[in-house]
């Protein structure tokens, strides 16, 4: 399948460059970036040699060469930004974690139905090499029952409170942000938990710095999950079964490595799939498929509603509610 979709990108920030910088190099077409600021967006354009820049997102939205819209705000901004798209007639892809909250990613599933637009959550690990091959040997039985997931997600990033990551009106912390990978993780490969316990260790800003997370799934299953914005950590992730289990390299969350070892600790397979891109490209193709008609291959969209409300518990536990929830 060749990419078929004209996109336009919404903000121009970090991620946002990573994307735009994947999609060209895999052959996607690219046509027009949109920012609250014109000179950002003719520097972004420059950079990445898109022809068309636009001062605005509603101009950006309303662009007739652009069929679908990735978009890169923060958080905040995903709910209202994703609607504006939609009512445009463009299909959308949503930086993760999806919205804030549950109640706003019910309304973007919802409206994208009455719209007859394709919606995703750009949580692009699901659809990496690595994490294509571990549901391989996960549906084959190769571990035998699969009884715990492991994961960590650990940066050190600034800790300046004007940091988007300290502010809670960016609906900062670790846990939308960070934590979304593991709690993503957990229930790609154990379902949605019967039970969660979180705690967390706010900053001054009133944000989650560190937090922790437990799950329990279907049959007594168990995910153990971790994520802090100002300790650099192991960023490693594993799958144990009955028979076996999976130690996936560093950094878990992206294009990566995986071992996989056998009841007595020999090792089964070794995968590696070097990539000439980071792997965002990946789901731009999913994105694709399914405005093709096909069915998803990783993480459906009512699994996407489902998994904020996870996040919505785990804030609650925690005490973390942002400006205007």
């Amino acid at each position: 399948m060749a990419p078929g979709l004209r996109w336009g990108i919404l903000a121009t920030g970090g991620i946002a460059r990573t994307f735009t910088s994947d999609l060209t190099a895999s052959g996607f077409a690219v046509t027009a970036v949109g920012s609250r600021s014109q000179s950002s967006a003719d520097e972004f354009a420059a950079r990445f040699g898109i022809t068309r820049a636009h001062g605005s997102y509603e101009a950006l939205v309303a662009d007739e060469t652009v069929d679908a819209v990735y978009v890169a705000t923060p958080h905040p901004m995903h709910h209202e930004c994703a609607l504006l798209a939609f009512d445009a007639g463009k299909h959308v892809l949503v930086e993760k974690s999806f919205t804030l909250n549950a109640s706003q990613a019910r309304e973007l599933a919802d409206r994208a139905a009455k719209r007859g637009v394709v919606v995703m959550e750009a949580m692009w690990t699901r659809f990496l090499p690595h994490m294509v091959r571990i549901h391989e040997i996960l549906d084959a039985g190769s571990i035998g029952d699969v009884r715990t997931v492991l994961a960590d997600h650990s940066q050190a990033i600034s800790t300046d409170p004007r940091h988007r990551l300290q502010d809670p009106e960016l609906g900062g912390g670790a846990l939308l942000d960070l934590g979304i990978y593991p709690v993503s993780l957990a229930v790609d490969l154990l379902g949605l938990p019967t039970s969660i316990t979180a705690d967390a260790a706010m900053t001054p800003t009133g944000v989650d710095r560190q937090i922790a997370m437990q799950f329990v799934h279907e049959g007594g299953r168990q995910a153990v999950l971790h994520s802090v914005l100002d300790t650099r950590g192991p960023n490693r992730a594993a799958v144990l079964g009955t028979e076996g289990w999976i130690d996936i390299d560093p950094v878990w969350y992206t294009a990566t490595s995986f071992t996989q070892y056998g009841g007595d600790g020999s090792v089964v397979e070794r995968f590696e799939h070097p990539l000439r891109t980071r792997g965002m490209e990946f789901q731009a193709w999913e994105l694709e498929r399914r405005v093709a008609g096909e069915a998803p291959a990783s993480l459906p969209l009512e699994e996407t509603v489902a998994i904020m409300g996870v996040l919505d518990e785990i804030r609650a536990q925690i005490g973390l509610r942002y400006p205007g929830e």
